[in-house]
């Protein structure tokens, strides 16, 4: 029943649904232009759970079409990768939810980098998937090649009278969009609204304002293409709400896959202003100027005068124009505005503009220009009341032509230096010679590496006054020194530089001369190279040594020869000796640092180095002399030299340090002279005796100490690597091999140093599994000044240790079986002596194993009726019943996996030869050989078909009919099982293996 409810339940598992989740995105591709603000929709439907989804983007860039580059996620803040994190974190890329299934990305200004196949992608919010969760869409980003342009102009029509304007539209896309052109009006003082005057739609279709419908319809407002690139607005009957700023807007139009077109562009071209006067109205405007031929520097003062019946009492606004370009306006209340390129020159006192009276307005511009030159005009325009936004009436001054004539300087300069090549830490001078000139001079120095070039870097400036300041980078005086600008003559300025850092300091040095006069400044520049060499070009240092092996307690020095591009007696030197020790993990170590004073400073490390070290050193070598070499000294060392700028105390960082190649010491320790006996030999031996193997010593120095390791090679396989039975180092201290670490074997294998020479492995209760080739491997150990040394081995010859067999061999059941048990079992292996033997005799045996190719001892029965383990792990599983003499049977108990193997048994007879001796064995016998197999215990089998979780989501995804049959078919089985379960037990081996089989395969 436990199957059955096993099964039922796999039915009403949770989450199984019929919805198919579904996720679209904005269908592509996509074409935007560079720098225009994009949107991609995306939305998600047939999900369940919350009603609000949640959404990541991510790109495929073409460069890497197969990685994925995450961009915004509406739920993990650390979703973007590094190259988008700035743009998410400014909202330059951000996810605007639509509603809780659909969101907007959004790219506010969108980049060349940002084109690539876009993903969107809905995290699973079900208990399984089913459906699609990510959709993709393409977007190019192409440049933006739309243009529109108009001149700008100030036009004044009366009345009635007609105005013509054109504006030129151009696009060069490459793919196919369309155009829409339209004109549009700024109206009032706020200029906030812009009235729309007629529109070329993208569909051809022409489109007038509202308020220009009337008039479109009677075909005083049209819109006509004139060329290829040209749009003409054309205006017939003028009104005063016509009046204002006029300008033209285009935009370019492209169809997206959806079939929905899209904006793509837009452009506005520059504004032309219309004034419509009204009739009947007398007004006169004039312009006169107290001079209109001018140099640079002088004062234009120009009058506007507005003129007309009682015009006291009217209300004037004065535009101010240069060659048609407004510069200045006062509105009727006197308020003057400035366009934003006369700004700075107002403010500064250069520019003034006021109403002298209701007639008079005056622009004054102080110290002129030569961009001052041109066609001057003032308008004045007439409203009912001072915050009227419509004029009445507008009218143009005659023009006045002002002239202004530059002012010519004779300044000549030259910029040249006395050190064009210098090394870092050297001194600049660079001198800048000024002629011609006859005021007062400010000049700038400026700098510009070869290497690295970008901006300008300000060294330091002069002004007019003698005023000297510093650039930045140069007012640290603890760096480059006391920097100096000064006017050495009537017509130099000279640069001085004291210390130079490095090449960056080289590169183009420049001097910037202006001279002051009346207001105007004219300008010379020069320039001129000089190369700062590095300290660390050529420098360079080799480790040099006459030897590379030396003898134990011989001295050796070696020289650190050291060269550059330039004399290293001038410059502070410094060396530093490292020692890396020959060891694995060893890593480079000071050994001690001479500084450019003489100091020296010993390293901790390596403090023995300092009573056998012997330093000396010449312009460009230093020597490392050590004495008295020991184990200790050998390894790696190295010279490292430091280098500093001339006339500066060499502390802090170096301007340049270097390293030598390495160079390897090895010391040779004393020779060894160990030999040993290489003799073969072989030791014969019965069953269950006690044996001894020799090593023997042939030659070694007294003062010697001696580490053996005894091996044993078994008889097969042959390539069977040796195993290490047990080590006594030079200390006596014993270490057992893996195979002989349990205590049995400690109590059988032991180690002994018989005298000075010869060493014994005396192996008790010698057993069949002892057989082999034995040998051992001495080494020899030296005490030298600080530690024990290994000067050397030797290996000795092979003893080959064989058991003498019984002539007369013991009649046991030859049988060969195979038995299955299952784990946690307890199953018994057969042994029988067949046939009867005599009183006086005593009979041993010997269990073994064999598994992987290697055959071991499990139990040992001896004549005396102990039993012995070898593997003390299996003790309280083993036993031997024996319920006859002749019966020798193994019985496993909780049989585990690992117990599988070959078995068999071998029995011997013993005799006692005379009391008080032991007996030599009479006879031997080997049993046949048993296969054991474990196989897993009933239980195992059928939970596993409950248990399997890819068992029960195979039948979940099964259709239904088949479903049905298999849970029919597996509960027949199940009460098939349980009804003869017992009679199953009672079976055989081979019986219940069949039918766990047979439930594996269902």
């Amino acid at each position: 029943m436990g199957l059955v409810w096993c099964l039922v339940a796999a039915f009403l598992l949770p989450g199984l649904s019929t919805g198919q989740q579904l996720v679209t995105v904005q269908e592509g591709p996509l074409y935007r232009v560079r720098g225009s603000h994009i949107t991609l929709w995306c939305k998600v439907s047939g999900y369940q759970g919350s009603a609000e989804q949640n959404f990541h983007w991510s790109i495929y860039l073409p460069s890497a079409p197969e990685r994925e580059v995450q961009i915004v996620s509406t739920i993990d803040p650390s979703f973007p990768y590094a190259i988008y994190t700035q743009r998410v974190r400014s909202r330059g890329i951000y996810v605007e939810r639509v509603q809780g299934d659909a969101v907007l990305l959004h790219i506010t200004e969108l980049q060349d980098r940002d084109a690539g196949e876009y993903e969107c992608h809905t995290p699973n919010t079900q208990e399984r998937y089913f459906g699609s969760y990510s959709a993709k869409t393409n977007l190019s980003v192409i440049a933006d090649t739309l243009s529109a342009s108009m001149v700008p102009q100030v036009l004044t029509r009366a009345e009635g009278e007609a105005v013509n304007l054109t504006c030129e539209v151009s696009k060069s896309t490459a793919q196919h969009t369309h155009l829409s052109v339209g004109w549009y009006c700024l109206q009032g003082a706020g200029k906030s609204h812009a009235e729309e005057v007629i529109t070329l739609s993208k569909d051809f279709v022409l489109r007038p304002g509202p308020s220009y419908a009337q008039r479109f319809l009677v075909g005083d407002v049209r819109l006509n293409k004139v060329g290829n690139t040209t749009y003409m607005l054309s205006i017939e009957g003028l009104e005063p709400s016509d009046q204002g700023q006029l300008y033209c807007e285009a935009a370019e139009w492209i169809q997206d896959p959806d079939e929905t077109w899209k904006d793509i562009s837009r452009k506005q071209t520059e504004r032309t202003s219309l004034v419509v006067t009204s009739q009947g109205r007398d007004l006169s405007v004039d312009i006169t100027a107290a001079e209109s031929s001018l140099s640079e520097g002088d004062t234009l003062q120009l009058n506007c005068m507005v003129g007309g019946q009682r015009s006291s009492s009217r209300h004037f606004q004065v535009l101010w124009l240069l060659n048609g370009v407004e510069v200045a306006r006062l509105d009727p209340h006197g308020v003057l505005i400035w366009k934003e390129e006369y700004e700075e020159r107002a403010r500064l006192g250069k520019l003034q503009a006021f109403k002298h009276s209701n007639t008079v307005y005056i622009l004054t511009i102080y110290e002129v220009r030569l961009k001052d030159n041109g066609m001057y005009h003032c308008s004045a325009s007439e409203v009912k009341t001072p915050g009227d936004l419509h004029s009445i009436q507008t009218k143009l001054s005659p023009s006045i032509q002002v002239d202004v004539k530059p002012i010519e300087s004779r300044m000549h300069l030259s910029v040249f230096t006395s050190t064009p090549h210098v090394v870092a830490g050297d001194a600049l001078i660079l001198l800048c010679e000024v002629q011609g000139v006859t005021s007062a001079v400010s000049v700038q120095w400026w700098h510009l590496p070869l290497q690295h070039p970008g901006p300008r870097v300000p060294v330091a400036t002069m002004s007019q006054d003698g005023t000297l300041s510093l650039g930045s980078t140069y007012q640290d005086n603890r760096t480059r020194g006391n920097l100096q600008l000064e006017k050495s003559s009537s017509s130099t300025f000279t640069l001085v530089i004291p210390n130079t850092l490095d090449e960056s300091d080289g590169g183009r040095y420049g001097c910037k001369a202006t001279e002051w006069s009346r207001g105007q400044s004219w300008t010379k520049e020069g320039e001129t190279t000089v190369t700062v060499s590095s300290m660390g070009l050529g420098l360079r240092a080799m480790l040099i040594s006459r030897i590379a092996t030396v003898r134990y307690g011989q001295s050796f020095e070696l020289v650190c020869q050291v060269s550059a591009n330039y004399t290293l007696k001038e410059v502070p030197v410094s060396v530093r000796w490292l020692f890396q020790p020959s060891l694995p993990t060893s890593s480079f170590q000071e050994l001690v640092r001479v500084f450019p004073s003489g100091i020296v400073a010993w390293g901790s490390a390596q403090s023995r180095f300092q009573e056998k070290v012997q330093l000396t050193r010449t312009t460009t070598s230093f020597m490392l002399h050590i004495h008295n070499a020991e184990a200790a000294d050998e390894g790696t060392l190295q010279c490292e030299v430091e280098v500093w700028r001339r006339n500066t105390l060499p502390l802090g960082q170096a301007a340049a340090t270097t390293s030598s190649n390495a160079v390897g010491i090895k010391v040779v320790l004393p020779e060894s002279k160990l030999r040993v006996a290489m003799q073969e030999s072989s030791v014969e031996i019965a069953n269950g005796a006690d044996t001894a193997i020799e090593c023997r010593i042939l030659f070694a120095p007294n003062n010697s100490q001696f580490a053996v390791t005894w091996y044993l090679l078994p008889p097969a396989p042959a390539d069977e690597n040796p195993l290490q039975i047990v080590r006594a180092d030079y200390s006596s201290i014993l270490e057992y091999g893996a195979e002989f670490s349990s205590p049995a074997q400690k109590s059988r294998f032991l180690s002994q140093r018989v005298s000075s020479t010869v060493f014994w492995l005396q192996i008790l209760s010698t057993n069949a599994g002892d057989q082999g080739r034995y040998y051992c491997v001495v080494e020899e150990w030296l005490w030298l000044v600080d530690s024990w040394y290994k000067l050397g081995e030797g290996a000795s010859g092979r003893t080959t240790l064989e058991f003498k067999l019984p002539e007369r061999e013991l009649q046991l059941e030859k049988t060969n079986h195979n038995i299955s048990a299952r784990e946690g079992e307890e199953v018994t292996l057969p042994c029988l002596l067949q046939g009867a033997h005599l009183p006086a005799t005593r009979l041993s045996a010997t269990w073994f194993r064999e598994k992987s190719g290697h055959t071991r001892p499990l139990l040992t029965l001896h004549r005396d009726g102990t039993v012995k383990y070898p593997w003390e792990s299996l003790a309280r599983r083993l036993h031997l019943r024996r319920p006859t003499s002749g019966d020798f049977s193994l019985t496993l108990q909780r049989v585990e996996k690992e117990d599988a193997g070959m078995y068999h048994c071998q029995v011997q007879e013993w005799q006692q030869q005379s009391e008080g001796k032991d007996g030599a064995p009479q006879a031997s016998g080997c049993s046949g050989y048993i296969q054991l197999t474990t196989i897993l215990p009933e239980s195992t089998v059928t939970s596993r078909i409950c248990s399997s979780p890819s068992l029960l989501n195979f039948i979940l995804y099964l259709p239904l009919v088949l479903v049905l049959l298999l849970l029919l078919a597996v509960i027949f089985w199940c009460f098939k099982f349980h009804k003869s379960k017992k009679s199953y037990a009672r079976g055989t081996a081979r019986d219940q293996q069949n039918l766990a089989d047979l439930l594996w395969q269902m």
